[in-house]
């Protein structure tokens, strides 16, 4: 029989989340094992947009987005590389008043929070952002957000984390976690065995089966966001763009490639892998050329998909199991996860070591699902 070896806290993903956990949990003392079925970062942290926004977040997901930002800021120092993050600001365009008003709307509740949001509409949006149609009506835009490489963030932090002592296993998932005298036993497809005292949950868009188990059932399911790489241009995009309606994400990094999604792949059956839809790059390399015409004769040399977990409330679930003392959840972040995950890790390692966290996060509960078929509704407040 195989040797079981013992850790505090066993972590399931190596995603940005896990990895995250990870690390801020050997600095807070822990023994600390991460499991990951495939390669660290190789799912939705590796292969996502790489936008940094606290800009029109939904307002539960704030305080997790401002922590965020300030680990961001300061990512060199934690990891040893700052992820080519770019502080170039976040610009939301309207394409018409009603639209704009969901913008200016946006403008006070971002003031409340402490984020700066500047409008900008007519001569003024023309002279700041020249690249744009003049078919827009308006935008808002929020100074110090901006966007990192998800290749090197979760690698950055596993990297890290195992330097500081944290063992990390690539290319072997867990196969089995079952309950053990004094937390978790979990066998790994290989065969290996460990013992932990506390279990996160760092699935991804696999998170709910894992949460399932323990009776914490969340309305997470997989997807396939759809990307885009164009050939190099001499930079001209300054900031980071988004649309009210959703449509499009878009930013232009200094080698001059410009990247942006829009739209869903197709998953494959077993849901572990996706591809893009022809349907979905003729919309949405049109849009982009509506929307920056100088874009409309660029040449796109990559599409892919990754999978990702999508909350039916479209927040994550962030926190203690209800019912299973020692499991965390962190997953369904509905692809606007990646600006959150380094907060999230930082998070979970106050709620393990210490039982509680400073950021607010309880609207993020999985006990919110329980508390929905109770009556009970949460606000939106995300554009």
């Amino acid at each position: 029989m195989t040797d079981i070896v013992q850790y505090d806290v066993c972590i399931i993903g190596g995603g940005l989340v896990g990895c995250s956990a990870a690390l801020h949990l050997t600095r807070a003392g822990q023994s600390v094992v991460l499991v990951e079925r495939d390669s660290v970062g190789a799912h939705a942290s590796g292969v996502n947009f790489g936008g940094v926004r606290r800009h029109g977040r939904n307002a539960l997901e704030l305080p997790l987005s401002l922590r965020s930002l300030d680990i961001w800021r300061n990512m060199a120092a934690l990891v040893g590389n700052d992820c080519e993050f770019m502080p170039c600001g976040h610009l939301k365009v309207a394409r018409n008043e009603a639209e704009m008003s969901v913008l200016e709307q946006w403008r006070g509740f971002g003031a409340q929070h402490g984020i700066d949001v500047e409008l900008h509409n007519g001569a003024k949006l023309r002279q700041r952002f020249p690249w744009l149609s003049a078919q827009i009506y308006g935008a808002s835009f929020c100074p110090g957000d901006g966007h990192a490489n998800p290749r090197l963030a979760a690698p950055a932090f596993a990297l890290r984390a195992r330097a500081e002592g944290a063992v990390i296993i690539e290319g072997d998932g867990a196969d089995v976690i079952e309950d053990a005298q004094g937390g978790f036993e979990v066998t790994l497809m290989s065969g290996k065995r460990l013992r932990a005292s506390v279990l996160v949950n760092a699935a991804g868009a696999w998170g709910r089966t894992i949460a399932a188990r323990y009776g914490d059932d969340a309305p997470v399911n997989a997807v396939a966001p759809q990307m885009f790489v164009s050939e190099p241009v001499p930079y001209f995009i300054d900031a980071v763009l988004g649309m009210v309606c959703g449509g499009l994400y878009l930013r232009q990094i200094p080698r001059g490639n410009v990247i942006f999604g829009g739209g869903r792949g197709t998953l494959s059956p077993d849901q572990r892998s996706s591809w893009p839809s022809d349907r979905v790059f003729a919309e949405t390399v049109g849009l982009a050329g509506e929307i920056i015409p100088q874009l409309r004769n660029l040449a796109i040399i990559r599409s892919w998909t990754g999978v990702e977990g999508n909350c039916d409330d479209g927040l994550p679930v962030v926190g203690s199991s209800p019912r299973r003392q020692g499991l965390y959840h962190a997953f369904g972040f509905s692809g606007h996860g990646f600006q959150m995950a380094p907060a999230v890790g930082a998070v979970l390692s106050e709620l393990i070591t210490r039982g509680a966290t400073p950021t607010d996060i309880s609207a993020l509960s999985p006990q919110r699902f329980a508390d929905a078929k109770s009556g009970l509704v949460m606000a939106e407040s995300e554009i």
